[in-house]
Formats: C-alpha cells, sequence, structure tokens
C-alpha cells in the first residue's frame, strides 16, 4: 500500500500536470461552453476512461514497447495529432458556435459523441501513455507492498483527480455560455482560440 504521504506527493505532481493547458482541457472547455454542462462532463468521462486504459496499457508493459518501437510510436502520435486537428476544423466550421442546439436528426452532437471524443482525443496521444509509464514507477516501492495493487491505487488516484479536475472546469465553464450567447463576436473569437489551440496542439503532437 502506497503511504499516505507518497500519496498526497503524486496528487500534487497530478494537479500540476492537469493544471498545464493541453488538448484535453481545450476539449473540456470547448464542449462546455458550447453545449452545456452534460457534454462537458461526458467529455471528462471520456478522458477518464482514456487515462484508465493508460494505466492498464502501462502496467502491461504496452508503453515500453512504444519505446522500444519508434514506428509504433510515430503512428499513434501522428493519428492523434490528425484526429486533433479534425476537431478544430469541426469547432472552426461549427456555426455560432453551435451555442444553438440544432434540431434533433440535423446533426446535433449527442453525449455519447461526446463522450467518444474525450476518449479519442486522450487514447490516441502516445505521450499520455508514457506519462503514466515514467510517472507510477516513481511512487512504486516493492518493500510496501505487492507492486500490482500499488500501481492499481496510484492508477485509481491517477484517473479520480484528472476528473475533479474536469468536471471543475466543466462546472465553471458553462457559466460563460450564457454571456456567450449575448455577445456574437465573442463567440466568433472563441472559436477561433479553440480552433487555433487543438491545430498548434495537433502539430505539436505531430512533430515531436
Amino acid at each position: 500500500m502506497v503511504s499516505a504521504h507518497l500519496l498526497w506527493v503524486f496528487i500534487g505532481a497530478l494537479a500540476i500536470v492537469y493544471a498545464l493547458p493541453g488538448p484535453d482541457m481545450a476539449l473540456v472547455l470547448q464542449m462546455s461552453a458550447t453545449r452545456g454542462i452534460r457534454h462537458g462532463v461526458a467529455v471528462a468521462f471520456g478522458l477518464a476512461s482514456a487515462r484508465a486504459t493508460h494505466v492498464t496499457l502501462s502496467a502491461l508493459g504496452v508503453a515500453a514497447l512504444l519505446r522500444s518501437a519508434p514506428w509504433l510510436y510515430d503512428g499513434v502520435r501522428i493519428a492523434g495529432g490528425l484526429y486533433l486537428a479534425y476537431v478544430a476544423i469541426q469547432i472552426f466550421r461549427s456555426p455560432a458556435f453551435g451555442l444553438d442546439t440544432p434540431p434533433a436528426g440535423a446533426g446535433a452532437p449527442t453525449l455519447r459523441a461526446a463522450y467518444a471524443k474525450g476518449i479519442l482525443s486522450s487514447i490516441l496521444n502516445p505521450k499520455a501513455l508514457l506519462f503514466c509509464s515514467v510517472l507510477l514507477p516513481q511512487f512504486v516501492h516493492p518493500e510496501a507492498g505487492p507492486v500490482w495493487s500499488q500501481v492499481l491505487e496510484l492508477g485509481v488516484v491517477l484517473v479520480l483527480v484528472g476528473m475533479a479536475f474536469d468536471l471543475a472546469l466543466a462546472a465553471g465553464t458553462t457559466h460563460l455560455s450564457g454571456w456567450l450567447k449575448r455577445h456574437p463576436r465573442a463567440q466568433t473569437v472563441q472559436r477561433w482560440t479553440f480552433s487555433a489551440a487543438l491545430l498548434a496542439f495537433a502539430v505539436r503532437l505531430s512533430l515531436d
């Protein structure tokens, strides 16, 4: 079992990482501000599912495989960059940044689609998987008990802290939607900002 002191240090490290701007944060902000808290929460659950998958894959040694097979790492990295670019183009092309929900059957985004976006935006980022494989072992000590139970405990904490951060972000961002509806120019600025941010993350992910 991980000691309480080590666990708090781990949570502090996670808080710093989650507070840094990235594609996950941009997606939560965009979906929450334009579609409401339910869609923001759906994205948060998608991100949590992806992080749980990363922890599992890291424990199984897939991260080590990516490090030893550059072509595989590059393939996943480029796929992730292309997906982020696709999402950025979708945001840019959406009318009024999607603040007026289109009628059912007219391409209205569903909660399932928001959940899927959350999963894909994170699962296709090999850096997130490598991050888990680098961070988790730093807090695992064989003398403290079974390694698998420590990895499980740290993985659960990683997912829960990330979800708490995303949910808080979604709840805070939804308050902007009313103001955006009253300011059409702000909608345009927001659309350009989020599109540019995601495109920048896509280029960085593809080139790094």
